[in-house]
């Protein structure tokens, strides 16, 4: 059996999102994630992905089996948001310096048009 670690963090977004306190527009769920929309999109196509544990970054000791359902989870939800063979995204901001504004680890996915590759001339 896997150790559990704490559930929530009182003070958190995302775990107030995880129990339902906050309104969300849920994509996936399972026993141990949560996709949902962001209500702030970048793209046509922008999930989030929560692991219902608290996780404050990446960089915390996470169990692999729970790290590994984490990005598992990316695959499904890239199927759901129809995604998948056109090409997606995937993002995780560590810490203020990379711009991580909630520090409840999750991933985003973003997707549903082309990406400007960072080269002016194909803007």
């Amino acid at each position: 059996m896997r150790e559990e670690r704490a559930m929530r963090k009182d003070d958190c977004l995302f775990c107030k999102i995880v129990a339902g306190e906050i309104p969300s527009t849920k994509v996936y769920e399972d026993e141990r994630v949560l996709a949902f929309e962001d209500v702030s999109p970048m793209m046509p196509v922008h999930t989030l992905i929560v692991p219902k544990n608290h996780y404050d970054n990446i960089g915390d000791s996470i169990p692999d089996d729970e790290m590994g359902h984490l990005f598992n989870a990316v695959r499904t939800v890239a199927e759901l948001k129809d995604v998948a063979e056109s090409g997606y995204r995937v993002i995780v901001n560590t810490n203020d310096d990379a711009c991580q504004t909630v520090h409840h680890l999750h991933v985003h996915v973003l997707g549903g048009a082309p990406m400007n590759s960072g080269d002016p001339s194909k803007s």
